[in-house]
């Protein structure tokens, strides 16, 4: 079955399989089930490989259905987390959930994808509907999940509203009735538990279907913004070409397979190549970059991106880094941090602080690791700031 083979490619696990079959050869047209809580502004490529899987589906006929988790957002996910979230405001929902659209349609067929917020449904629950709800279940089945169970160990507070978290998102599946529901394996626990409500409020159960986690540039954490190791695919086009080129060598295959732009057994290929230093790493990097930054932005682009790279890193030609005008007003003996933010490379006085903590910092190539650093400045002077932030000053 060829719609199978596209579907099972590159999966991390189908639960159950034979269902997944079963629901596929029906012939009818299936309810794909995407959940996102807008916990931040930006889309990043680890959310890119779901939503590529979800683009598959389209592709194939189905109905790919975007839940953006405006009400889910309030409470925040538990998942992974050691401690409970801060909530986020209904203002800073609104204003995360803004673009999300506009980034997940740079993968998805917007033509043809169903957008819904959950809150269209949960905010209108009533309290007995939630305690109707809660009696579907027990907090045995809840507190199974890994994270729970660690912070019980570890005697880190659990917030009674987390547990309700994995219920509210099920419910979303049972509003739908979603036949597959899709996310990463992060996510298994929470999509398990919508196969599980459904089947409480007498549906036939949805597939789960789950991606492989993408690390971050880091090459250790999942990609996240939280992280700091998050590539945004809204991000301009110089500074993702930038990132894509400070990931490990041994992910680029990972990169080139999850994000669909090789099938497994070609990637398996790459890795082994890269390994074995048949290939040159940085050829092939090039290559994952310019093929990212095209799928996001253009080829144009792609390739006006590839040479500040190389005119940057490889030549040291520092007459092609980003110009930032200074104005005449600023003192020429300033606190780092100060001018960290000025030239945009940080956007704290902390953030400043990890990058000079982290060795990352250096003004006309003297490295800068006091974080009370006063240092001078003058025109063409040439600030760095991480492993793809280089600034040329011009005095205003």
């Amino acid at each position: 079955m060829n719609q199978l083979h596209t579907i099972l490619r590159g999966t991390a696990q189908v639960v159950p399989h034979d269902e997944l079959i079963k629901k596929l050869s029906s012939g009818k047209k299936l309810k794909i089930k995407l959940g996102m809580d807008p916990t931040a502004p930006d889309l990043h490529l680890g959310h890119a490989v779901v939503l590529h899987k979800m683009r598959q589906f389209q592709d194939l006929g189905h109905e790919a259905i975007l839940i953006i988790g405006d009400f889910t957002a309030q409470i925040g996910d538990p998942t992974g987390r050691s401690k409970t979230r801060p909530p986020l405001t209904l203002e800073e929902i609104t204003h995360n959930q803004k673009t999300y659209l506009e980034q997940a349609g740079k993968i998805l067929n917007t033509k043809t994808l169903t957008v819904v917020n959950n809150g269209t449904w949960l905010s209108k629950l009533t309290f007995s509907d939630i305690v109707k709800l809660c009696a579907k279940t027990t907090l045995a089945r809840i507190i199974e999940r890994e994270d729970f169970q660690t912070r019980l160990q570890t005697n880190h507070a659990i917030g009674f509203h987390e547990l309700l978290y994995p219920l509210m998102q099920a419910y979303d599946s049972v509003m739908l009735e979603a036949d597959i529901e899709l996310g990463g394996t992060d996510q298994t626990f929470n999509l398990l538990m919508g196969r599980f409500l459904q089947e409480q409020y007498g549906q036939e159960p949805q597939v789960v279907l789950t991606m492989p986690l993408l690390e971050g540039i880091d090459g250790v954490q999942k990609m996240s913004k939280s992280y700091g190791n998050a590539i945004g695919i809204q991000e301009n086009p110089k500074d993702m070409f930038g990132k894509i080129m400070s990931i490990p060598d041994n992910l680029m295959s990972k990169y080139f397979g999850l994000l669909g732009y090789k099938t497994e057994s070609e990637a398996q290929e790459l890795h082994i190549q890269i390994v074995a230093g048949t290939v040159h790493p940085m050829i092939i990097k090039k290559q994952l970059g310019h093929t990212i930054v095209s799928t996001f932005w253009s080829e144009t682009e792609a390739n006006q991106a590839q040479q500040q790279f190389e005119h940057l890193f490889q030549h040291k030609e520092y007459q092609h880094a980003e110009e930032i005008d200074i104005p005449s007003s600023v003192a020429k003996d300033i606190w780092i941090v100060d001018l960290l933010k000025i030239v945009g490379a940080a956007t704290s006085s902390s953030h400043a602080k990890r990058l000079i903590e982290g060795g990352a910092v250096s003004v006309d190539d003297l490295s800068i690791n006091d974080f009370k650093a006063i240092v001078q400045w003058h025109d063409g002077s040439v600030v760095k700031a991480g492993k793809t932030a280089i600034f040329k000053l011009k005095l205003k």
